[in-house]
């Protein structure tokens, strides 16, 4: 069954590139805002001077500033404000500045797309309403009072965080629909697990009523003709009849005691089982190191145990072909999947014709194609430092019947 969440997020793009974004977005209105105020749209003098041209490159560098609107998004809607305030002091009241239009904002466009960051981003919005506050009355000019700049001034603070706040709720209410769907399909998975173990019963039960039943009447049977055989042929043969279907009822008792159990899971090692493989490396003088990024509780069951397999299949490849070498484990968990990336540099002597000629069971194939059943990839071939890598990408999401605390 494919996954809701895993529908929902394994191609998501964006989140994956938005360093990538931010840097178009931040050159885009950069170069508008650049336009717009050669254009005399904002504080642009009509005999532009040394300084006028030295604040025009100061905005481009405030509006530059967008690149981190996700990390800092407080400090670059402080920077815009700023620049808007030293560009309002050197008109009115030092007059070094004369704009072509009066009634024009001397605040940057990209003050639109900085209003957004701090509802958005931020957990604490009381500071960034005092802060949009603050710079909404610098691009305003209330002692200044004129209709048109108070008009598109509220409109330029307030878009952003509007949109802001609906996009947060949007985002709230498909994480609450994601964690529903999540929940329906694990209690699916474990009503049809209870359905299987049910059907099992069912049929032991089945079992056991009608073949215990004829059984015991060929045994019954065969204890009466041991009894009246007139020959001791006959009474040898009966009797050896009758033992076996004795053991049969043994048997019998067993396999419905199995059939009446319900299946164990994977009970392979997951995640925190792999310092110990590590471990494990370092005593037996394979030197092995492990990084690990992100949230681990992210990794679904399966998902961990299917990295607990790579590592030990990894490790156990190591020792056998590249003695001498140095390990590093990487884990790196997102919301979306885990990577898992086993490096060990160049051997520094022959590995051990009699080691390397026996096989572990679980090669890179069976691998391959455990991984596959999850849905991930896997990667693995010879590095320039003369080593092995092997990069394995799984969805962080993979349903079970797992049970859920």
């Amino acid at each position: 069954m494919v996954s809701y969440r895993g529908r929902m997020t394994d191609r998501t793009w964006l989140p994956r590139h938005w360093l990538a974004v931010d840097v178009v977005i931040a050159v885009a209105v950069t170069a508008l805002d650049t336009v717009l105020t050669l254009a005399g749209q904002t504080w642009w003098p009509h005999e532009p001077d040394a300084l006028a041209w030295f604040l025009l490159g100061v905005q481009a560098l405030a509006c530059l500033t967008l690149v981190a609107r996700r990390r800092a998004p407080l400090a670059v809607l402080v920077v815009l404000g700023v620049f808007t305030l030293l560009v309002t002091v050197l008109i009115e009241p030092a007059g070094v500045l004369t704009p072509m239009a009066s009634d024009t904002l001397w605040a940057p466009l990209a003050t639109v797309v900085a209003a957004y960051g701090p509802v958005y981003y931020r957990q604490d919005r009381r500071v960034a309403v005092a802060v949009l506050a603050a710079v909404t009355l610098v691009i305003i000019r209330p002692w200044d009072p004129s209709a048109v700049v108070i008009t598109i001034g509220l409109l330029r603070t307030a878009v952003g965080p509007l949109l802001a706040l609906y996009f947060d709720a949007r985002r709230r209410l498909v994480r609450a629909l994601t964690e529903r769907a999540e929940r329906a399909e694990r209690e699916q998975h474990l009503l049809a697990e209870q359905a299987r173990a049910e059907e099992r019963a069912r049929l032991a039960g089945e079992m056991h009523d009608v073949v215990t039943h004829r059984i015991s009447l060929m045994v019954l049977q065969a204890g009466a003709l041991r009894m009246t055989a007139p020959d001791d042929a006959t009474r040898q043969a009966a009797d050896e009849l009758r033992a076996a279907g004795t053991q049969a009822l043994d048997e019998l008792r067993d396999l419905v005691g199995i059939l009446r159990t319900a299946p164990g899971g994977d009970e392979s090692p997951s995640i925190p089982a792999i310092e110990e493989l590590i471990d494990e490396s370092n005593a037996v003088g394979v030197p092995a190191e492990l990084i690990e990024t992100g949230d681990r509780s992210l990794a679904s069951p399966v998902v961990g145990r299917t990295a607990y397999r790579v590592v030990r299949e990894a490790l156990t490849n190591v020792r056998k072909h590249a003695p001498g070498a140095r390990v590093t484990v990487r884990l790196e968990y997102s919301d979306t999947h885990v990577r898992l990336t086993v490096h060990n540099t160049a051997p520094t002597a022959p590995p051990s014709p009699e080691l390397a000629s026996r096989g572990s069971g679980l090669g890179l194939r069976h691998l391959r194609q455990r991984i596959e059943l999850v849905h991930g990839t896997l990667r693995a071939g010879d590095t320039p430092d003369g080593g092995f890598q092997v990069d394995v990408e799984l969805p962080a999401y993979v349903p079970t019947a797992d049970p859920v605390a």
